[in-house]
């Protein structure tokens, strides 16, 4: 396999070098309140880079960020790749249980916040999760919720020991000088961890997925030519990323725009009106993001006093990049969002049950392999992720086509559930289901839904039938889980009545099918 030229060493900091010394004053990131160049990110991260080696943070180090999109984040996340540490992003959607199982499984030995990300209070946010700092004397950290973490720096003045605030300005005693980066520069190279992005799984805790800046830099190259496709003749191609950066969507964005002049426009909130306002601003040429929220746009009411002209894709053709037609007029997710939308360093096959290819237009189960894929999971060997001809079984049910370079996505071949492109692990919400007063037991199952692909659906054996309030249990468990993993919908069910495998079991295929009939769920 013909890996591609990039023309430089596929590194962060080396593509980061590039874009500063070839178009160094195009806007890199623009926000809503804020913008930098590529120049601007080149000589800022280095500060920060800088910073980070002179408070012992190196190769390896595993730096936590707990930012919105925006550009901070872009800015800390460049600056830790610079020196090769391993950055682990955090959804700024977590729970605080969330973010305390992260940093732990993480290993994660500085955390790297704002005081405020969105409407989140962070201070308070990082006590809940860690109940230990509250009562925190010193700098150094020590918790048994996240043993490893032993420092946490926030952008703004917390007013509490624990913290340490980096302010905007940074002295020279704050800093190693500029030819020791250079020398640690030198030393990152394309096989060197790069990033760790917790994912669902099929268990209840998240796995981390580990991918080199080998990988992030090759598999991101597609983006030119994807997003310079949808821009109109002689506009700067300037996008809105609706992913967050958080995830690997997001991660590719602000990857790939380090190929060439691709502008990213976000918010720390994608929100229609403010999305729609934001292109009218910035010229936007072009939307990577999910079919949702397109849809959002289209039917917001401030969509037809806008000039989008320099948005065709948006105006004339009202679909994102996410969403095609496939035989039988079946809308379905296509995989490009999350991989780059290349496949020229990655092998993919369909396969059935017993490991043997499927003809196009067969439904079957994707596996991929080669240097274009993640370097492994987290605290897994290699053994446990690939098997003995180096395939990754994605548990991903799909289909292709003759004519269509795309992977066409229809659903998961284990249960994990896929709402609005978020993953949700099942067992991940029975486990909190579980623990409240008024569930007995619990099992969570992905229905399907026209706007979000599934949705979230909790069958409950309440504790008791005739006091259970499905309200109630929402509101208590919004602490362990995010928004987008919450039920948005309860069926109460007897013990005896669920349907059952013959290993004894719950039938949850057979349990998803009588939701969507509109049959009974404990029905015989």
């Amino acid at each position: 396999m013909q890996l591609p030229d990039l023309g430089f060493r596929p590194t962060i900091g080396a593509a980061l070098a590039r874009a500063a010394a070839e178009f160094g004053d195009v806007d890199y990131v623009v926000t809503d309140t804020d913008r930098i160049t590529y120049a601007q990110a080149e000589q800022r991260s280095a500060l920060l880079a800088r910073r980070l080696l002179a408070h012992g943070v190196g190769k390896g180090a595993r730096v936590g960020i707990f930012f919105p999109n925006g550009t901070e984040w872009v800015l800390w996340w460049l600056a830790a790749s610079r020196i090769g540490a391993l950055v682990v992003p955090f959804s700024t959607l977590y729970a605080p249980g969330e973010l305390a199982k992260g940093l732990r499984l993480g290993d994660v030995h500085l955390l790297i916040a704002p005081t405020r990300a969105v409407s989140v209070d962070v201070v308070a946010f990082l006590e809940d999760a860690l109940p230990g700092l509250a009562t925190h004397t010193g700098a150094a950290i020590a918790v048994p919720e996240a043993p490893y973490l032993r420092q946490i720096w926030l952008t703004g003045d917390a007013g509490r020991p624990w913290a340490r605030v980096v302010p905007p300005e940074i002295g020279p005693e704050d800093l190693v000088p500029q030819e020791i980066l250079d020398s640690v520069e030198a030393e990152v190279c394309p096989a060197d961890p790069a990033v760790m992005i917790h994912t669902s799984g099929s268990t209840a805790d998240p796995k981390g997925v580990i991918h080199s800046h080998g990988v992030l830099m090759r598999q991101s190259v597609f983006l030119q030519d994807t997003m310079n496709g949808f821009t109109p003749d002689g506009l700067p191609t300037r996008y809105l990323s609706a992913m967050p950066f958080f995830w690997i969507g997001g991660i590719l964005h602000v990857t790939g725009s380090l190929h060439s002049p691709l502008t990213i426009l976000t918010l720390a909130r994608t929100e229609p009106g403010a999305a729609l306002e934001l292109i009218e601003r910035e010229r936007g040429t072009g939307i990577a993001g999910w079919p949702t929220l397109t849809q959002r746009m289209l039917a917001h009411p401030d969509f037809a006093r806008r000039d989008l002209s320099s948005c065709p894709s948006l105006v004339d053709q009202p679909a994102d990049l996410s969403l095609v037609a496939v035989p039988g007029n079946v809308p379905r997710h296509r995989s490009l969002t999350e991989t780059g939308g290349g496949f020229t360093t990655t092998d993919v096959i369909v396969v059935d049950g017993a490991g043997a290819p499927v003809p196009a237009g067969s439904e079957g189960e994707l596996w991929i392999r080669g240097p274009g894929i993640m370097v492994g999971y987290n605290k897994r060997e290699l053994w446990e992720v690939f098997d003995a001809d180096g395939w990754f079984h994605t548990g991903d049910r799909v289909f292709v086509l003759d004519d269509e370079p795309g992977i066409f996505y229809v659903g998961r071949s284990t249960e994990l559930i896929k709402t609005s492109g978020a993953n949700v692990a099942p067992k991940e919400v029975e486990s909190v289901l579980d623990k409240h007063p008024s569930v007995q037991s619990s099992l969570v199952v992905g229905v399907g839904d026209d706007e979000r692909g599934q949705e979230v659906v909790a069958v409950v054996v309440p504790a008791d039938p005739m006091t259970f309030d499905a309200e109630r249990v929402s509101t208590d468990i919004r602490q362990d889980l995010s928004a987008y993993k919450l039920p948005r919908r309860y069926v109460v069910v007897a013990a005896d009545d669920l349907p059952l495998l013959a290993s004894g079991k719950p039938d949850r295929r057979e349990l998803t099918r009588r939701i969507e009939a509109g049959e009974p769920a404990g029905s015989r």
